[in-house]
């Protein structure tokens, strides 16, 4: 009898030590706070404008897909970015809609900072959001330089 309830303790731990970890909460993050080299932000945005600036289309083989390029001016109430978004990315970012970025990450492009939302993060559609768009804070107008600092 007292083998029987070890095996149950030890097969109860067992279960234990599978179980998935809880998922974090987001922690929502304003445009004003996105930095250059930064990953992993979740926003909740406005689009302001959508403008396609690249799109491929299958003339060339059968079995390359489709590729899509689109800008979006998005922001929240501290200021704008620009963000690019891909493929279907683009059908979502609809002038006026708002919308939840997940697992957003910050690009370099000539200099300015742009906002990138890759395979591992989401672009959610969501209510609209309460909010008045800063629009004379845009991020992606502020151009960056890489300095290499040598030490001695």
């Amino acid at each position: 009898m007292a083998a029987t309830t070890t095996t149950t303790s030890t097969v109860a731990e067992s279960e234990q030590s599978n179980a998935k970890p809880g998922l974090r909460k987001p922690v929502f993050t304003k445009v004003d706070q996105l930095k250059p080299g930064t990953s992993g932000h979740t926003l909740v945005v406005k689009v302001l404008t959508s403008t396609t600036v690249l799109q491929k289309g299958r003339s060339v083989s059968q079995h390359l897909r489709q590729t899509r390029i689109a800008e979006c001016l998005v922001g929240d109430e501290t200021g704008t970015i620009l963000f690019t978004a891909r493929n279907d990315q683009v059908d979502l970012m609809k002038p006026s809609s708002t919308v939840i970025l997940r697992n957003a990450k910050i690009d370099m492009f000539k200099g300015s900072m742009r906002l990138a939302v890759d395979k591992w993060g989401r672009v959610e559609v969501t209510e609209p959001a309460e909010f008045e768009v800063k629009e004379d804070n845009n991020l992606s107008l502020v151009e960056y330089e890489l300095v290499n600092v040598m030490e001695e």
